[in-house]
């Protein structure tokens, strides 16, 4: 049940009621927690905790605070606030790019879910460098964040160790490794290379080749393809390797290389559905029939794969239970939880006309 309000003070001005004097005197910035409240008719610390813990005001007084909070332009000082009480409210997120969608649901939802507890999200961009993610996370770190989301596990040795004697809850996502810092909401990039190579080995492929970014995710996924072919006797498979982020214009470039070398080429798993559909456009231009001269796969199921023509079969990873997850976590060790928790949340190829 919602904590009960404390009654209004005294002096609690009528709801419409806004004071020219302080207005004049300097707008907003002269506003002050007790002038929100007496607009809204409660004591000031139902204000407070509609900013710091919304979930303990009950929804009718929460929507009056909100809106006086719109009609004065009242800005919080959580600044004051996080040096009183040693809590910033402040949660961050990195992740390596926003110039796709592959993670856009699972910082949507994760934020949704932080904000409905009280707390705000700071989103970092990481790139793909090691060193760039430390740097990152020293500018983050000095905000005082009460919780952190990272992308992956593959961190340098010396971020680890800071990371794990920082003392605030760290959930790490979109990957898995035996030994996480804290929590992990993940699945295995390996495991997903393996099941592709196991579903282009059940149509009869014997020449398949790999089109993927260099990064570590990108890689275990392109380990697991490999081992799963070799296992099956086929230990020459033609690759093109490019820099991330990736891009369509990459993988259209990417399949006139591989056939240079493959001519013989009759399967592709491209490290995104980005270089998939690249590479998809180049197999049309090229007159070469999709799936059964060539069959492609992609990585992330994003939302433009049932768009081309044929549809893109492609591994799906459900972003939003990982965001979900992720966020139910950092909660759970805030409120007091004390159990390092991992969670598998698996993948799916979704076999569409490419392969």
């Amino acid at each position: 049940m919602p904590n009960k309000e404390p009654p209004a003070t005294a002096s609690a001005a009528a709801p419409d009621a806004v004071s020219p004097t302080r207005r004049l005197r300097g707008g907003p910035k002269g506003l002050r927690i007790t002038d929100v409240a007496a607009q809204a008719g409660v004591a000031p610390i139902t204000v407070s905790r509609v900013f710091n813990s919304p979930e303990t005001v009950a929804p009718e007084t929460l929507e009056r605070v909100r809106q006086v909070v719109q009609k004065l332009g009242y800005v919080p000082n959580r600044l004051a606030g996080g040096l009183s009480s040693s809590r910033s409210r402040l949660i961050a997120a990195i992740v390596p790019t926003i110039a796709h969608s592959l993670f856009s649901e699972t910082i949507q939802v994760f934020s949704e879910t932080m904000s409905r507890a009280g707390y705000q999200v700071l989103l970092a961009l990481s790139g793909y460098d090691d060193s760039s993610e430390e740097t990152l996370l020293d500018a983050v770190l000095s905000r005082r964040p009460e919780g952190v989301l990272l992308t992956g596990v593959a961190h340098t040795d010396s971020l680890r160790e800071r990371l794990a004697n920082v003392g605030i809850p760290i959930v790490e996502t979109w990957d898995m490794t035996n030994q996480p810092i804290d929590m992990l909401v993940g699945f295995s990039h390996y495991q997903i290379g393996f099941a592709v190579a196991g579903h282009f080995l059940q149509r009869n492929v014997r020449k398949p080749g790999l089109v993927s970014a260099n990064d570590q995710r990108a890689l275990a996924r392109r380990r697991g393809f490999r081992e799963r072919l070799a296992q099956s006797g086929i230990n020459e498979i033609p690759e093109v390797l490019v820099a991330p982020p990736s891009s369509v214009a990459l993988g259209k470039s990417a399949l006139p290389r591989l056939l240079d070398e493959a001519a013989d080429l009759d399967a592709l798993f491209c490290g995104s559905d980005l270089l998939a559909i690249g590479a998809l456009s180049a197999a049309r231009q090229l007159r070469l029939s999709v799936p059964s001269q060539l069959a492609i796969c992609g990585f992330g199921d994003l939302e433009f794969s049932t768009e081309t023509t044929p549809q893109l079969t492609s591994v799906h990873v459900d972003g939003t239970r990982i965001g979900l997850a992720a966020a139910r976590c950092l909660l759970d060790r805030l409120a007091g939880s004390a159990q390092n928790k991992v969670t598998d949340v698996g993948f799916e190829i979704v076999q569409r006309g490419t392969t």
